[in-house]
């Protein structure tokens, strides 16, 4: 079959005697790929005349099931009146050139289906089982889709497609054969050798894209002598040239550790572990709530080797510790902290991707044989000091991420020095009552002081934007926030530091930011996640005295790998800290198995703030997440 959508609709008399279905005509829509058509589009997607058409359109119309727009310098067109009336089944709609695929009211089979070779770029609607759902076939979903051959992926695709598209088909094939063209291996003389599958890949791709120090010699034309110390930067050169290289390294595994899990897996988080073990490396990625460290722990007592997790905070270091003695039977003793004043190298190694990337240390890294390496909060190893850290290439290379996307677009970094992805759908985790779906409400705060409001108006710059952001409404508002879920424990988040400390003091609440010394930290989230609800008495001193602690002010320390398991609700009173990623971060410190979770952001009415608070929530609404919208009264 041809690639035309016009072939799709074929000879179809149904509109030439006014029997026009609105199947039919979402057929000629989708043959179009657009959501309106003209009657001659019609006309010519179902092989009838203009006339023909035009009439049978205007039957639906007085049906009530299309609507007509006249447009004063262009033809007449046509749209369906009520989309959602026809999402009583699943329906899938191919637009091929775009290598985009829409669903709506998706089964469980072809959501997993397409989660082989497809991104999950957007959903839309709220509730369960209404949703539709937009998904985009890129070249590196292509690359890693988990298929022995092409034929495997094309049958994989054709089962949820409506139909051949041999155009989308062929770009598919030769994805595939992309990803097969370069793979790196141990000779058996113990030296890595790059293998290309043609000499012409060899001499056009690989000499002109990589450095004259990445390859000590050629060993014949399609193999060459890889410098050991230049795997990463190899690997990255040819992923930007569009050619993945295949890891099939022989390294050892180290040192044996003697760990098995004690949690039982969910299914989703089983079939991560398994994907990683057929792959040997891979990024986890899920909202928090979901188990990555969990899947994580499981996968080091699969793989059985020595063990290096590397985290950006000593806080997540001494979270790791507590998880692993958690969850698996590791003994205390095999576990190192490497950091701060801890200088310990065991069996299993918790460091700080600021240590592991530091001269004076490297050397004691590299002399290791580590069986994996796990790069918790994955995003962190495109930044220029704890990419080095990637460089120690392991054969088992594990990332955790709930959002492994950068302002600046280079997540593909992380997929080259890590691996692929692998992860569930959010809404999937969400459906099923593994993570509990937050509800985010954007809130519009007035200028209450007129002082206040000047200042900013004859602001600019970063100075406006803090101006917004520290509006003393807010606090105001906190306490309001805070009194309607009087029972329920709270975080409040903070980009500014001089805000933090005003919203701590008149809350009276402690104040936790980077400048606060880490024993002192770790005391207080520990209080944090120990105490029951505030309770109907609302303690006057919430963390001055005793030992609970129900509401925390925080800065960015609290955005990522820091585990209050039983924080409710967030108020964001500092926008969303500039990333679509810290939204998520903070979004997720609610995301949790059981129980209610509300996300309420602060905005300033009529400020920059505005807008960016809803580009910034775009990105879990993208996800499913419910995010509604409520104007502050004056």
């Amino acid at each position: 079959m041809t690639d035309d959508p016009g072939d799709a609709a074929g000879e179809d008399d149904s509109a030439a005697d006014g029997d026009l279905s609105l199947d039919r005509f979402h057929e000629a829509l989708e043959a179009e790929e657009r959501p309106i058509a003209t009657a001659s589009e019609v006309a010519r997607r179902l092989g009838t005349t203009q006339s023909a058409a035009r009439d049978a359109l205007a039957a639906l119309v007085d049906r009530g099931d299309v609507d007509r727009l006249d447009v004063e310098s262009d033809p007449v067109v046509f749209y369906p009146t009520d989309w959602g009336r026809l999402a009583t089944r699943e329906r899938v709609v191919a637009f091929p050139n775009r290598r985009e695929i829409v669903v709506d009211r998706p089964t469980q089979f072809t959501r997993a289906r397409l989660s082989q070779f497809a991104h999950l770029v957007d959903t839309t609607g709220t509730e369960p089982g209404t949703r539709g759902y937009l998904y985009r076939i890129r070249q590196e979903d292509v690359w890693a889709a988990p298929f022995d051959d092409a034929d495997a992926l094309i049958a994989s695709l054709r089962s949820v497609l409506p139909r051949r598209y041999d155009h989308l088909e062929e770009w598919v094939r030769d994805q595939w054969r992309r990803a097969h063209r370069f793979r790196l291996y141990t000779h058996e003389d113990d030296y890595v050798v790059l293998a290309a599958a043609s000499e012409s890949l060899m001499g056009n791709v690989a000499d002109q894209h990589l450095d004259d120090d990445h390859l000590r010699a050629p060993i014949s034309e399609t193999e060459a002598w890889v410098n050991e110390d230049a795997v990463a930067e190899v690997k990255r050169a040819l992923y930007d040239a569009g050619y993945p290289v295949e890891d099939d390294r022989g390294l050892d595994v180290g040192d044996p550790v003697d760990i098995d899990l004690t949690t039982d897996l969910r299914p989703y988080q089983e079939a991560w572990v398994e994907t990683f073990l057929e792959r040997r490396s891979g990024v986890y990625v899920g909202p928090p709530g979901s188990g990555k460290t969990v899947a994580a722990i499981a996968t080091i007592a699969a793989v059985g080797g020595e063990t290096l997790i590397l985290v950006p905070s000593r806080e997540l270091a001494d979270q790791w510790r507590e998880e692993l003695l958690e969850h698996s039977t590791v003994d205390p003793a095999d576990i190192g902290l490497y950091h701060g004043g801890q200088k310990e190298i065991r069996p299993i190694t918790i460091a700080t991707y600021q240590t592991a990337g530091m001269d004076r240390h490297r050397s004691l890294f590299d002399s290791r044989k580590w069986g994996l390496i796990c790069f918790d909060e994955a995003h962190h190893i495109t930044a220029p000091v704890f990419s080095r850290s990637a460089e120690l290439q392991a054969k088992h290379r594990l990332g955790l991420s709930a959002t492994p996307v950068r302002e600046t677009g280079s997540e593909e970094e992380i997929y080259t020095l890590i691996g692929q992805p692998i992860g569930a759908d959010w809404d999937e985790l969400f459906e099923a009552g593994f993570v509990q779906e937050p509800e985010v409400e954007i809130r519009y705060v007035p200028w209450r002081d007129e002082l206040a409001q000047n200042e900013y108006a004859s602001a600019d710059g970063r100075e406006r934007r803090r101006l917004a952001a520290e509006n003393p409404a807010k606090i105001e508002e906190i306490r309001y926030l805070l009194a309607a879920h009087r029972d329920k424990k709270a975080l409040v988040f903070i980009e500014f530091l001089d805000q933090g400390e005003a919203i701590a003091d008149a809350l009276g609440v402690p104040f936790i930011s980077g400048e606060t010394p880490h024993r002192e930290r770790a005391e207080l989230f520990r209080r944090f996640r120990e105490s029951g609800g505030r309770g109907d008495d609302e303690r006057e001193e919430l963390g001055s005295d005793g030992d609970d602690i129900d509401t925390l002010v925080v800065s960015r320390v609290g955005d990522e790998g820091i585990d209050l398991p039983n924080a409710e609700v967030a108020v964001v009173a500092s926008g969303l800290g500039g990333s679509r990623r810290q939204g998520s971060q903070r979004a997720g410190r609610t995301m949790r198995p059981a129980g209610s979770a509300l996300v309420y952001v602060l905005a300033t009415r009529g400020s920059g703030e505005e807008e960016f608070a809803q580009r910034q929530m775009r990105h879990l609404a993208r996800k499913g997440i419910r995010v509604r919208e409520t104007n502050v009264a004056e």
